[in-house]
């Protein structure tokens, strides 16, 4: 049984940063792309974030481009979202997500999903 754990968020100030991170077990995890969506309440969720298997590649949305950073450990079955500069707009929920196509736009790419983590940023 695939699970799928994302941990890290909490409340923080317009400028400030936090990291999240994820885990993932039942699955062989470098033979996933991997990813971050995240959905505010009203809105529909958004690719944020997303790295290849060995973690060479990555890209990003343009709304985060420059402020976070995706990157990934195999070795320790962790992936991690670095976020800095953060702006209220960030306020979501943030979801790890994992699978096999390079569709940083699509969540039905996706079939692995965490439970996601809050991340609310005050202004």
């Amino acid at each position: 049984q695939v699970q799928v754990v994302e941990s890290g968020g909490g409340l923080v100030q317009a400028g400030g940063s936090l990291r999240l991170s994820c885990t993932a077990s039942g699955l062989t995890f470098d033979d996933y792309i991997l990813g971050w969506f995240r959905q505010a309440p009203g809105k529909e969720r958004e690719g944020v974030a997303l790295i290849t298997r060995t973690g060479i590649s990555t890209c990003y949305s343009d709304s985060v481009k420059g402020r976070f950073t995706i990157s990934r450990d195999n070795a320790k079955n962790t992936m991690y979202l670095h976020m800095n500069s953060l702006k209220p707009e960030d306020t979501a929920m943030y979801y790890c997500v994992a699978g096999r196509r390079w569709l940083p736009r699509d969540p039905e790419a996706f079939p692995y999903w965490g439970q996601g983590t809050q991340v609310t940023v005050s202004s």
